[in-house]
């Protein structure tokens, strides 16, 4: 910034130099009679160049790191951007583009060097870790915080949430659903999708197809991402509300009988061996004309070339609901910011209808009531199921050992799908584990 001051007042000095050395475009030996008007002009360009000076001193540069991509990238810079600091005429955004490969040990470096952006676009999953390293700021004190709360999908929200703060803001979100293959279903002889769990296992009985390796549904693999959804709908639980205990949740009997129920549905031959990663893929299969229905987001419909006929629907209703996971990015300041006024007006005008719905026209779902509430998706249909999902949908637990504890849920998953382990004594270590990593 110094660096940019010093050539800004070079420049100046050099035009008002120049000016008092014959800006007027007259020769300097021009009569006298014209001197007042030399004068007069040399001076409303010295004028001009001490405002401009002054200007450029007094504007606050905000950097702000993100990983959108090159489509998303344009608009966030032409309409956003723009509309930002057409806004706010004193603050300018350096947007930074970075890259997603090694971006998290990145901004650890950058934060532990005091060489962090002002603000980040960052993976929701990262939030309470950067809070617990005392990377980021909380921003539940900010004035208007509790309006962009109140604003805000819950789940989107909570994900910023740690130690009874809130550490950034719900940028953009995502989810998954219910995606059907209409072809395959209606050779099976269904029109129209189950909505609920025991209608979808009993059409499973009735129409899937070993033999010819056809599935009604099927589960994408043991990781949390793909189980969570299934985890929750059955009626399952990781934690209590506030995030602080696995135990009693976890491992209560709901969550035993959900997790008991996808061992049967593997074992029995409901679903396919997908979820133990054998081949067809959830996607291969769904392409393939092997699988009537996986649950998966919405890019799905930008990456797959397939021509069959699809169908969106909300999870099928369980014990638990019809209930999906939360994905997407947040917006964080971080705390060796010295701009956090400037900071917090760029956060919040990121989360205005303007902001929002400028960029659901790339494709990035919005994380607040009233955006999605007008989010125009006549274009792609198939974002309004998204949108109420996410409206049921659910957090990964936010804590800053997220990582340890995604590891220890797979685990035990895995081992209990492939029957290495029964489903109580499994989640009964698991979440003793977890208790001790949300401590």
């Amino acid at each position: 910034m110094k660096a940019k001051k010093i050539v800004s007042f070079t420049l100046a000095g050099i035009f008002m130099l120049s000016c008092a050395m014959g800006c007027s475009g007259k020769p300097s030996d021009s009569p006298s009679s014209a001197e007042p008007a030399a004068k007069e002009d040399s001076a409303e360009k010295s004028n001009a160049a001490q405002e401009t000076k002054d200007t450029t001193a007094d504007t606050v540069n905000l950097t702000f790191w993100h990983t959108y991509s090159e489509g998303e990238e344009a608009v966030f810079l032409d309409q956003v951007v723009k509309g930002f600091e057409e806004e706010n005429p004193g603050i300018k955004i350096e947007a930074v583009r970075m890259p997603v490969d090694g971006l998290q040990q990145q901004v650890i470096a950058g934060a532990s060097g005091d060489a962090a952006p002002d603000v980040m676009r960052m993976d929701l999953t990262w939030a309470a870790e950067f809070a617990k390293l005392g990377a980021l700021q909380d921003v539940s004190a900010f004035d208007g915080f509790s309006d962009l709360k109140e604003n805000s999908l819950e789940g989107p929200m909570n994900t910023n949430y740690y130690n009874n703060g809130y550490y950034g803001l719900p940028l953009n979100s995502t989810t998954t659903v219910s995606i059907w293959n209409m072809d395959l279903l209606n050779e099976f002889g269904i029109t129209t999708p189950p909505d609920t769990i025991d209608g979808l296992v009993d059409l499973a009985k009735k129409y899937n197809d070993p033999a010819n390796e056809k599935w009604l549904f099927t589960v994408a693999g043991t990781y949390t991402w793909a189980m969570l959804p299934w985890f929750w709908t059955l009626g399952g639980e990781l934690t209590d509300e506030n995030f602080s205990v696995a135990s009693g949740y976890l491992n209560s009997d709901q969550s035993v009988a959900a997790l008991d129920t996808m061992r049967e549905w593997y074992s029995d031959g409901i679903i396919s061996h997908a979820i133990i990663g054998e081949q067809p893929d959830a996607w291969g299969g769904m392409t393939g004309g092997k699988y009537g229905m996986i649950s998966e987001g919405p890019w799905f419909f930008s990456s797959n070339d397939s021509s069959f006929k699809t169908e969106t629907t909300l999870m099928p209703e369980g014990e638990g609901g019809s209930i999906s996971i939360v994905g997407g990015e947040n917006i964080v300041m971080f705390q060796n910011s010295d701009k956090k006024d400037a900071a917090w007006k760029f956060m919040q005008y990121m989360l205005s209808d303007e902001s929002q719905l400028a960029m659901s026209e790339a494709g990035v779902i919005p994380t607040t009531k009233t955006a999605t509430d007008k989010m125009d998706t006549s274009a792609a249909p198939y974002l309004d199921t998204y949108l109420t999902q996410l409206k049921t949908a659910k957090v990964r637990t936010p804590s800053a050992n997220w990582g340890e504890i995604d590891t220890i849920l797979g685990k035990a998953f895995e081992q209990v799908i492939r029957g290495e382990a029964e489903a109580k004594p499994a989640l009964d270590d698991a979440a003793a584990q977890i208790d001790g990593l949300l401590k």
